[in-house]
């Protein structure tokens, strides 16, 4: 395995496009060139002694997406039984090795993570969470979350019929906070929603298709998808020449829920725009908590495409 920061990563590359993968931390996406352009950023000088918290690249979020609270405490569930259980910001698989296989053309890598010892405590579930990048062309970026209930079907009225989860990406767009202002948000028909303070999340307002980065207002937004999305999210970058679409209608994938929006401060060299199968805090919402029954399977997919503006 090559090395990158002196970590063992593993290479995808196809033409011009090259992508950096560290399955060890969370099966993380480091980063893509294009042509030895940045897509997607990665800080030149990275704490390695706590990956999850590095921004950039692309951590998985899994089995729960950002902050869950009990009673006021920040990190932490209630389950259907009343249990409560500390869960992590977006979850714990970013902070969990994964298994990894590079397909023979060196065009993907498919990651597995499955329960143990170590996630019994905080998710009471067995499970298989599995992600595999594909390089569809040297600008074409396939994406695919697959998530499996492994549990036997049992009689045992003491144990949950079926596994809850919501799984997203959380992708850290490259992007110059000097052209934020120039560089816009295009998406398909929506609702907009926030967390609060207490973890609670506002009533849905209707959203605009179209923003500019350099808007405070989208900082943290939930932009949630009405309908099967018709166009794709797109990324327009003037000042770079630069267009990036994200396709969120894959055939037989799950529908996404929401894309959201989010950078950690004005002068950060990069935007997050993350889909995600569900809201934070669902498990105790709703908003878009998935359930799998023993020995179901579910895929969500999707495309990032870039190319140049005309």
């Amino acid at each position: 395995m090559p090395k990158f920061q002196d970590q063992d990563v593993i290479e995808i590359v196809r033409g011009g496009s090259r992508l950096l993968i560290a399955p060890q931390a969370g099966g993380r996406l480091l980063s893509w060139h294009l042509h030895g352009a940045p897509i997607i950023h990665w800080p030149d000088a990275a704490d390695w002694s706590q990956p999850a918290l590095v921004r950039g690249g692309n951590p998985l979020l899994f089995p729960f997406i950002a902050r869950h609270r009990v009673d006021g405490r920040i990190g932490f569930w209630r389950d259907a039984q009343g249990v409560v259980r500390e869960m992590p910001l977006h979850g714990f698989a970013r902070d969990l090795p994964f298994d990894a296989q590079v397909d023979e053309q060196g065009a993907s890598v498919h990651m597995t993570l499955t329960d143990s010892e170590a996630t019994h405590a905080r998710y009471p579930f067995s499970f298989r969470f599995e992600a595999r990048y594909r390089l569809v062309d040297e600008a074409t970026l396939e994406v695919g979350l697959t998530t499996t209930n492994t549990a036997e079907p049992s009689s045992d009225t003491r144990m949950p019929p079926h596994m809850p989860y919501y799984a997203g990406h959380h992708f850290y767009f490259a992007l110059p906070h000097t052209q934020r202002s120039e560089a816009t948000l295009s998406l398909p028909r929506n609702v907009y929603r926030h967390q609060l303070a207490d973890g609670t999340t506002t009533a849905p307002q209707p959203g605009a298709t179209r923003y500019s980065f350099g808007d405070p207002q989208i900082v943290d937004r939930f932009h949630c998808l009405e309908g099967e999305p018709q166009t794709p999210v797109r990324i327009d970058m003037p000042t770079l020449n630069r267009a990036i679409e994200i396709d969120l209608k894959r055939p037989d994938s799950l529908p996404w829920y929401a894309v959201t929006s989010w950078t950690l401060a004005p002068d950060a060299d990069f935007y997050c725009v993350e889909p995600w199968l569900g809201l934070p805090d669902a498990i105790h919402n709703g908003l878009g908590l998935r359930w799998l029954a023993p020995g179901q399977s579910e895929t969500a997919t999707l495309r990032i495409a870039v190319s140049a503006l005309r």
